[in-house]
């Protein structure tokens, strides 16, 4: 199986290396330290698996994993990061990844994986194994208290239903709350998340799960 591997850290990618200059069934054919690169190298080399980290520069992991679903449907992406918590678990695996390891994997693990994935298999560690099931198996307003530990329960209620594609107004009816106060609300999440508008955030939300249910009547 031919891998290309992208992680901005160099010690990083050494050690991967040395993990797979020991396997029979691996061979790495490209390298990447940020996510523009990675999709240069993926284009280059044609590769079995992507094994990719999700914090790098130009381009993070997640816009990569997407835009390498869009070129290579059938590429599998297997993400290896020290990322454990909801938004950037679910944020991958809707962008299109089939594995999810967190950093510290031994060597055998890791090559079962990329085997694992290049077969067609979805391949998740113990710890994300366990958010997955939380997050069936919980309700929706613990799951978004754990996705968005920063947000107050009504700050979540509001990006919720932003997620849904509700504008201020229908929100507000929702929530019984002036549209002034949504503002206000919309405002601080969009502060919270640190992004520019309602539309990142909503897209933030959908990533990490949010916005998935349906509307109830008015």
């Amino acid at each position: 199986m031919r891998l290309v591997v992208a992680d901005d850290h160099p010690m990083v990618r050494y050690g991967i290396t040395a993990v797979i200059a020991r396997s029979l069934s691996v061979e790495l054919v490209g390298e990447a330290a940020d996510g523009p690169e990675l999709l240069a190298v993926v284009a280059r080399t044609h590769p079995d698996v992507v094994l990719t980290d999700l914090s790098m520069p130009g381009l993070d992991g997640i816009a990569a994993i997407r835009q390498l679903r869009a070129d290579h449907p059938d590429l599998p992406v297997l993400v290896l990061t020290m990322h454990e918590d909801d938004e950037q678990v679910f944020g991958a695996l809707r962008a299109g990844a089939r594995g999810y390891l967190i950093k510290g994997v031994d060597g055998e693990e890791l090559e079962r994986a990329i085997e694992s994935v290049a077969a067609g298999n979805a391949v998740y560690g113990q710890a994300v194994a366990n958010r997955i099931i939380a997050f069936f198996t919980g309700t929706s307003e613990q799951y978004a208290a754990q996705a968005f530990p920063e947000l107050t329960e009504r700050e979540r209620e509001v990006l919720d239903l932003m997620a849904l594609g509700l504008r201020n107004r229908a929100i507000g009816e929702r929530l019984g709350m002036a549209e002034k106060t949504v503002r206000n609300h919309v405002s601080v999440v969009l502060q919270k998340l640190q992004v520019a508008d309602r539309t990142s955030a909503a897209i933030k939300a959908r990533d990490a799960g949010l916005g998935q249910g349906s509307l109830p009547p008015n």
